[in-house]
């Protein structure tokens, strides 16, 4: 599993002209799922994004997570994340699995995310989504279960 965690002061997204989901100050997280990941892996990455300290805290140190500041988290599901273009000019997506298969472990992990109880909000699998966001700092950090990076 893979994540792009951006730090911000607002994100939303909007499907077909019509926005479905908004959050002010918190996390923005795009999800890419591959066709092996296990709990496992959706455990280890929601203990990063919700324990990452790239908040400041009082000294202006990047030392508070998006829960000691109660802020916001947006999942938004975006199988790009394993697109390998090595060869050629067009990517590949064979890693990222099958779309139901995916589709099962997004809604797993979304069910897993709602136990930690901090507010969240989620795109729309599958849709053409048009994502917006006030990236703060910026900060964007880039996770994987596999720990590659």
């Amino acid at each position: 599993m893979r994540a792009v965690v951006q730090r911000v002061s607002e994100a939303s997204v909007v499907v077909e002209g019509r926005k479905i989901s908004e959050i002010g100050k918190g996390l923005l997280v795009l999800v890419g799922i591959k066709a092996d990941d296990t709990e496992k892996d959706m455990d280890y990455m929601i203990n990063k994004i919700t324990g990452l300290r790239i908040f400041e805290d009082s000294d202006g140190k990047m030392n508070l997570s998006v829960r000691d500041v109660a802020g916001q988290i947006l999942v938004v599901p975006n199988f790009t994340l394993y697109g390998n273009a090595i060869k050629g000019m067009r990517p590949s997506f064979i890693t990222s699995g099958s779309v139901e298969e995916a589709h099962i472990k997004y809604n797993l992990l979304v069910q897993k995310l709602f136990k930690q109880e901090i507010p969240f909000l989620t795109g729309e699998f599958q849709a053409d989504m048009k994502v917006q966001l006030i990236n703060d700092g910026p900060i964007t950090i880039l996770l994987d279960s596999s720990k590659l990076f």
